[in-house]
């Protein structure tokens, strides 16, 4: 599915958080969003997935302009992938995914086979299929990550929101999401991810944005946006970035 948003604004009361971002994702691509606290990466999120309809400017998913499009309809199109966090409900992991389908029930109705179905499929895809019947606040930060991946392709979207999914991870963990969230992206996926680590976006993106005080800052291929003049200017930090074998590598220079 491809994105398109142009133009976009927005703003809680007189204090103006997105100033007129415009930019695209290609099916297929993984974008990285970058930025600092506060700049605007969820809040975008939130533009997207229809939870503001307050902002100025477009946002289209293939043909179809999203603010025209019912709750309902919208999640056929695009899901989030939250930040893990406690439940307050012991839900087995087989019934959150199964919650995915839930958009595509009338109401009182409960899930059939076709929606049990594409829960059990989901929970394959990310390889948790042996978690079904697991409390989720049972599950380590990782795992409970994926169940929130497998809930999302369960909805069938193939635009995927993914919101700081790994600020709560360890290193393994952070590797394992962002491995699966490339490789979604690499099967037709559109993945939007945002993250405070722009060695992810080094290592796993197709291309990155940056935004900074609400604006684009810069757009294109990791390599080209992810450089020491741009990371000063976004982190106030002097950088060096190291070539390697294995990729680029992000290290702070001594004294800063």
């Amino acid at each position: 599915m491809n994105l398109s948003i142009e133009n976009l604004s927005f703003g809680y009361g007189a204090r103006t958080v997105l100033h007129e971002v415009s930019f695209t994702a290609q099916t297929g691509e993984l974008l990285a969003i970058l930025g600092p606290n506060g700049v605007g990466k969820t809040t975008l999120f939130k533009c997207i997935l229809g939870l503001t309809r307050r902002y100025t400017g477009t946002i289209r998913a293939d043909d179809g302009d999203l603010a025209a499009l019912s709750p309902r309809e919208r999640a056929h199109r695009v899901a989030a992938i939250p930040q893990a966090h406690p439940l307050s409900f012991r839900y087995r992991v087989f019934d959150m995914v199964l919650m995915g389908t839930s958009h595509t029930l009338s109401p009182l109705a409960v899930p059939g086979e076709r929606e049990r179905a594409a829960a059990r499929a989901a929970m394959a895809r990310v390889h948790i299929e042996h978690l079904g019947d697991r409390p989720f606040d049972q599950l380590s930060g990782g795992e409970q990550q994926l169940v929130f991946i497998a809930r999302a392709l369960a909805q069938e979207a193939k635009l995927l929101l993914m919101d700081e999914p790994t600020s709560s991870l360890d290193y393994g963990n952070r590797l394992l999401v962002l491995q699966v969230a490339r490789d979604l992206a690499r099967s037709g996926y559109t993945v939007l991810l945002s993250t405070h680590d722009p060695q992810h976006a080094l290592w796993f993106a197709d291309r990155a944005l940056a935004l900074k005080e609400g604006r684009v800052l810069a757009l294109g291929a990791p390599e080209a946006v992810v450089t020491s003049d741009l990371l000063s200017q976004l982190y106030g930090r002097r950088i060096d970035l190291v070539p390697t074998p294995q990729g680029t590598v992000l290290v702070p220079k001594e004294g800063d």
